[in-house]
């Protein structure tokens, strides 16, 4: 029986792409498109088995749990959601915390320092601290957890389309990303801490999911209930949405989020969860933001987290101010495009510095740091002084405190606008420039200079070796053109220039991240303000229909530059011209229904596959058959356990009398065991080996003639790992590929 395939795992085998799948059954394999020849450069990241694998062991399993067992599952994953909301709300207080009395002290002693006149020492503490804690932050990624770089949210979303990328929820991974992010942010970088903390929620969700970590012995045997990737998917698609829920104050948005950009899989009952979690991340962060109010947090500000409260009663606008809305949508498209462009090939630039060693990451990273700190101390010096108004809301110059009058190197009863925005944390930053009643605040030339300066700090910050977000320093950027254009619009507009500042924001998101729905909620959560949604909406739909002409998202970008193999929603039309049967390889392997250990052994020890078919033959069945799929954990665990047999005679075991269900569970985030650290005996190798009970006798199936675009679409809706490719010949059972999508994505 001649049979060949193509398999989810890297396959080395240099014949495997020249071999015909069917021979004479089928026409000659397509070599010349985008897909057939994919395999000459095959991702190494796994896939996530979503597929319930309905063998014999897995419905005994199903039939001996009675109520008690199903009533326990199902409050156990509300109980978890409940323990992700309450986490990940602490982990986002403390941030704020961190950050803001981190960067707090360091401002204030930075500003003493300048009351006194005494510049110099004023720059050379400003500098170094900002160095020191760029350096920390560097350093703990790189030798620690290298995979906490960065924000994280092209990893999570990857992983929740199927993608197993390695240490991505490690124990490790979160520590760094927790104290990696305080540190970065603290640094005056123009990053931020809400993509960070996505992924922090993704790893909490991964790690409670599994009952702790592995490799550290923190584990909880009563968290130990969800066996599979599929409920673990479940698990971390509210642990972005409480990341995002967390890093707002936007539980509404978080969820959106989720089902928008995140998800590639959803459903109603997730929805639920989602939404319960998000729920308690918003009542958890209200109490401790009230206990703050009372002065107990330290330099932590009023309101606490990014809240940027701009409500007004009296908001109204006419029909003259969508003109200036409908601009900032296109602009917002063009600048947002244009970001993404130049980031991408920046961040390609310090891929290859960075391929040079640990060295030369971290040598990047402080470099990035003291040209910030250089830029961020001495552009102020450009802006002239301006007269304290006399109608200020607050204090002028504000001293020892954030504010909207910061007085720098000015006299007296004057403050600087420049360094009201670029000397201060991002936070307040967008504070300063969507405040309202300051439309006479800040110069012309001080805004168009705060603009330039983040986009292009932003540019080169977000690619350094360190926890690192967008989310922040994008909303800065747009917020500045965004009054920039209200100041040039002036009096003939009924909106404040505070307002125009929102749309900015909107704009640049929605022409940089392309959503629309989840982002217009977000801002309208951290704003407070209802009435400016119908605005919002346009800019954001503008923003991101221009912007969709140049080029695609940025967290789509950089997984491509990662190179996680992402299955997209929509089919190229090429897909529709090729069927399955042209993008299959081989060979093949395939293991009878009751096999020898020594081939078993052989093919796992020779090959990276995750399934492989199981065939019965003469006498086990009347002539060929495909029996199901077996997977290659299961195989090892067999192995492992030394299940063996005299002889090839079938037997009607009871799989949970000699198997523990939780000996077949997944290893989570963990590495499992691997088929080089198990040793076998001549006897053993020679016995073997019953695999009807542990095979998945209903596997995803389909004929060889079938479209890649309908294959595409299986794999996505589905959350297939696996797909079995039967020839179209009546009769005709004894070829059986399999192949993976992810084997047959278009490349470059």
């Amino acid at each position: 029986m001649s049979t060949t395939s193509i398999n989810g795992e890297a396959y080395t085998d240099q014949e495997s792409d020249t071999v015909p799948l069917l021979t004479s059954e089928r026409s000659n394999i397509n070599s010349t498109s985008q897909v057939a020849i994919v395999g000459a450069n095959v991702c190494p990241i796994e896939s996530l088995d979503y597929e319930t694998a309905e063998n014999d062991f897995f419905k005994q399993d199903w039939r001996s749990g009675g109520k008690i067992q199903i009533f326990q599952y199902v409050f156990m994953k509300w109980l978890l959601c409940f323990f992700i909301g309450l986490i990940v709300s602490l982990i986002g207080f403390f941030n704020n915390l961190a950050v803001e009395n981190i960067a707090g002290l360091k401002f204030v002693v930075t500003s003493n320092m300048m009351l006194a006149r005494r510049f110099g020492m004023a720059f050379l503490v400003f500098s170094v601290s900002n160095l020191i804690l760029t350096l920390f932050a560097s350093i703990i990624t790189a030798f620690i957890a290298p995979a906490a770089a960065g924000s994280g949210i092209p990893e999570v979303k990857a992983y929740l389309n199927g993608v197993d990328a390695p240490g991505i929820f490690s124990l490790r991974t979160l520590i760094v990303k927790i104290i990696g992010s305080i540190s970065a942010v603290s640094s005056s970088l123009f990053v931020g801490k809400a993509g960070p903390m996505v992924h922090t929620g993704a790893c909490v969700a991964a790690l409670l999911g599994q009952g702790g970590s592995k490799r550290f012995r923190l584990t909880w045997r009563w968290l130990c209930f969800f066996k599979n990737d599929r409920d673990r998917r479940d698990l971390v698609t509210c642990g972005s949405a409480a990341g995002i829920a967390a890093g707002f104050r936007a539980p509404v948005g978080g969820v959106l989020f989720a089902l928008e950009e995140m998800a590639s899989w959803w459903r109603s009952v997730l929805l639920w969860r989602s939404f319960f979690t998000t729920a308690v991340v918003a009542i958890v962060l209200r109490a401790l933001i009230d206990f703050c109010l009372s002065g107990k947090c330290g330099l932590f500000g009023k309101g606490g987290l990014i809240m940027f409260d701009v409500y007004s009663a009296s908001v109204t606008y006419h029909l003259t101010d969508v003109p200036p809305a409908l601009a900032l949508g296109v602009i917002g498209g063009i600048f947002g495009s244009l970001f993404n462009f130049l980031l991408d090939k920046v961040l390609r630039i310090y891929n290859l510095i960075n391929e040079k060693g640990i060295v030369y990451k971290i040598s990047l990273a402080c470099a990035i740091s003291v040209s910030t700190s250089c830029l961020l101390f001495g552009l102020p010096w450009l802006a002239s002084c301006q007269p304290c108004p006399s109608d200020a809301s607050e204090s002028c110059p504000t001293i020892g405190r954030s504010g909207n009058f910061k007085k720098f190197q000015c006299p007296p009863g004057h403050y600087n606008d420049l360094a009201s925005l670029i000397f201060n944390t991002n936070d307040d930053a967008v504070r300063n420039l969507f405040s309202k009643n300051t439309n006479s605040e800040f110069q012309y030339s001080s805004i168009l200079i705060f603009f330039v300066t983040c986009f292009f700090l932003t540019i080169f910050s977000c690619g350094i070796v360190a926890p690192v977000g967008l989310f922040v320093p994008v909303i800065v950027t747009g917020a500045s053109y965004g009054r920039f254009v209200g100041m040039l619009v002036g009096s003939h507009s009924s909106l404040n220039h505070g307002l125009y500042a929102v749309l900015g924001a909107a704009s640049f998101l929605g022409g940089s991240m392309r959503m629309t729905v989840s982002l217009c909620v977000i801002i309208l959560e951290l704003t407070n303000n209802l009435l400016l949604l119908p605005l919002i909406m346009l800019v954001l739909l503008i923003s991101k229909t221009v912007a969709d002409a140049f080029n695609g998202n940025i967290f789509d970008l950089i997984m491509k530059a990662k190179g996680f193999p992402y299955l997209e929603t929509h089919v190229e039309p090429y897909m529709r011209q090729l069927t399955v049967g042209d993008v299959v390889t081989g060979p093949l392997q395939v293991f009878q229904g009751i096999e020898k250990v020594g081939n078993i052994v052989h093919v796992l020890r020779t090959t990276r596959h995750n399934g492989f078919p199981v065939i019965d033959e003469p006498p086990l069945s009347e002539s060929p058959v495909l029996y199901g799929l077996i997977l290659r954990a299961n195989l090892i665990e067999l192995l492992k356990k030394k299940a063996f047999m005299s002889a090839t005679v079938p037997t009607s075991i009871d799989a949970l009398k000699l198997f523990p269900a939780g000996d077949f569970a997944e290893r989570g985030s963990g590495n499992g065991d691997r088929i080089e650290e198990l040793r076998f005996t001549e006897e053993e190798m020679g016995m073997f080996l019953d695999l009807h009970p542990f095979t998945n006798a209903s596997p995803y199936t389909v004929v060889e003639t079938m479209s890649l675009a309908k294959a595409l679409i299986l794999f996505r809706d589905v959350g297939l790992r696996h797909l079995m490719v039967m020839p179209k010949i009546s009769g005709v059972r004894t070829s059986v590929p399999s192949v993976s999508f992810f084997k047959i994505l278009p490349v470059d």
